[in-house]
């Protein structure tokens, strides 16, 4: 659909509408209006070209980083650190955050989310689903529905209906790195984050300020305070336009990327009108810290497996963010559960749910005022541990005695071992994840975990710096070998060979798992580490 094509004559011919591209925009007309079409595209020329240039500096900063340089805390922002400031007062809608779910837009995975019991839940338009048109435009008509009290869902087998009392909503637009190819601004793809939260709170925006539901968001793949900053600008914008009150959006930062996290200070003091609290997520700042520190064999990291939240730079970062936010009067949120039940094995399902116990449990004790799960039958496991360990709506209140964390601990690798089965979990997740990405699906189930983006960058990260620094690996046969482009050929190789042999060559083809390894070895074995693989992938998504 061609939307200048649908520009009333009463619109002044110098405000040009965004053009939708797609051949299916037509189904999604209640969304894709002249009005809103006009917003997105005075979202893009008001902050597209910042956007723009916030991302030349992540590319400046990382040649620093492999020059040597490493993160640290900004000089420049001593005085915000010094300084006593506090973030605005919480709304009521998001005071008691002890359980969130997680999840896609999917229409039915929205509902069953929402009647979870648990306490919020985040929409995903990011890791979590596979950015095709017709899954990013259904979300936005789910979110119109929701919005109205008309999110419902009926189908040959089952009618499913939001309950009386439901999690309140937060959305996860796409990133600033990404762009929506099929909507675009003077001839330029748009910024996928603006066009998600663009579309959602035109349409939505002040229905939910006026029932006190939202809007609100979180922000992902931040990197800096000046992109935080970014966001503020369109918040304070966003709501003059549209008539909502200044300072009703409110939003939680998630902190997933090593440089965010030497400024989180500096993020909650820009966004400190329309920010709640910050998020550990830990899967994406795994594959940050890989990323960041790529030239440097010092932070190589050990099999995922061994990679845990109780120690090293994943643990001096999780308590350093509950000391920030609680000096700061923020929520300090834990991070996800990525545990699913275990169908007909009640042993392993039973040590699927105590690892879940145990890890909130350790977020609950450490002063976290929330966490995360992806299924809704963990909602009450992690329930029952923070009922008991925080028996009020938060612990913002309480103050630890913690020691306080030095950037140095903030770098501290986990030691361990790297295994040939380490490597091959890695291949095999890394292209079931991309294979079911490129079929239109986000949230994968394999192997009892539900998997996002962030596996399969972590998974391909690995092998990148593993080979890069030329990891010496315990091999199944007892001996060690250093891991070169060879051997991980002939690991790659028989790691396809196994799927196909389960899925047969057809299975193979139709399920895109070949265009999914090479997009796996093209991004674990490039000279250099790409930033993204959602980048390569999201070219061959669907045809344009």
């Amino acid at each position: 659909m061609n939307a200048q094509m649908e520009m009333p004559q009463k619109t002044p011919r110098h405000r040009v509408l965004a053009k939708v591209t797609h051949p299916s925009a037509g189904k999604y007309s209640d969304v894709l209006t002249p009005d809103a079409l006009l917003f997105l595209a005075d979202l893009e020329r008001r902050f597209g070209p910042q956007r723009k240039i916030l991302l030349q500096n992540r590319a400046l900063q990382q040649e620093r980083f492999d020059d040597g340089e490493l993160p640290t805390q900004p000089v420049e922002t001593l005085h915000i650190r010094n300084s006593v400031w506090e973030v605005a007062p919480c709304p009521p809608a998001l005071q008691d955050r002890r359980v969130e779910i997680t999840g896609p837009v999917d229409r039915k995975m929205m509902i069953n989310a929402l009647n979870s019991g648990a306490k919020m839940f985040m929409a995903d338009f990011e890791d979590a689903s596979s950015p095709t048109f017709d899954n990013m435009l259904s979300g936005q008509i789910n979110m119109r529905d929701y919005a109205r009290g008309q999110l419902s869902l009926t189908t040959e087998k089952k009618s499913y209906a939001l309950n009386d009392d439901t999690a309140t909503m937060l959305v996860r637009p796409r990133g600033w790195h990404l762009e929506e190819r099929f909507i675009t601004v003077d001839g330029e793809p748009m910024s996928a984050s603006l066009c998600d939260f663009g579309l959602h709170i035109f349409h939505n925006g002040k229905l939910l300020a006026e029932s006190e539901k939202g809007p609100f968001y979180y922000l992902p793949k931040i990197e800096s305070y000046q992109e935080a900053r970014l966001w503020n600008d369109v918040f304070n914008f966003t709501q003059a336009v549209l008539d909502i009150p200044n300072g009703t959006i409110k939003s939680t930062v998630l902190i997933e990327t090593l440089p965010a996290a030497f400024q989180m200070e500096e993020i909650l003091y820009v966004l400190r009108n329309h920010i709640t609290g910050l998020n550990c997520g830990r899967w994406d700042y795994i594959f940050s810290y890989i990323k960041t520190l790529r030239n440097h064999k010092a932070f190589l990291l050990p099999d995922r497996a061994q990679v845990g939240m109780d120690r090293a730079f994943l643990s001096a970062y999780a308590t350093r963010l509950v000391e920030i936010c609680h000096k700061r009067r923020a929520h300090a949120m834990g991070g996800m559960a990525a545990q699913i039940p275990v169908k007909n094995d009640e042993s392993a399902n039973d040590a699927a749910f105590e690892k879940v116990r145990n890890d909130k449990r350790r977020e609950a004790k450490m002063g976290h005022d929330g966490t995360w799960v992806a299924h809704p039958d963990l909602v009450p496991v992690a329930m029952d541990i923070f009922d008991d360990v925080m028996p009020s709506k938060h612990q913002i209140h309480k103050k630890r005695q913690s020691p306080r964390m030095s950037d140095t601990a903030m770098l501290t690798a986990h030691t361990g071992t790297v295994t040939e089965q380490g490597v091959r979990t890695n291949i095999e997740v890394g292209i079931r994840y991309i294979a079911a990405w490129l079929c239109g699906r986000g949230a994968v189930p394999i192997h009892n975990l539900m998997e996002d983006a962030a596996t399969a960058e972590i998974s391909r990260t690995q092998i990148w710096q593993w080979l890069c620094h030329g990891a010496s690996v315990e091999m199944e046969g007892g001996f060690k070998e250093t891991l070169t482009l060879r051997l991980y050929e002939r690991l790659f190789n028989e790691e396809v060979n196994t799927l196909k042999s389960e899925l047969g060559e057809d299975g193979y083809t139709q399920g895109r798992f070949e265009d999914a390894a090479d997009i796996f070895t093209q991004t674990a074995t490039a000279s250099t580490l790409p930033e993204f693989l959602t980048l390569p992938a999201y070219k061959i998504l669907e045809p344009i």
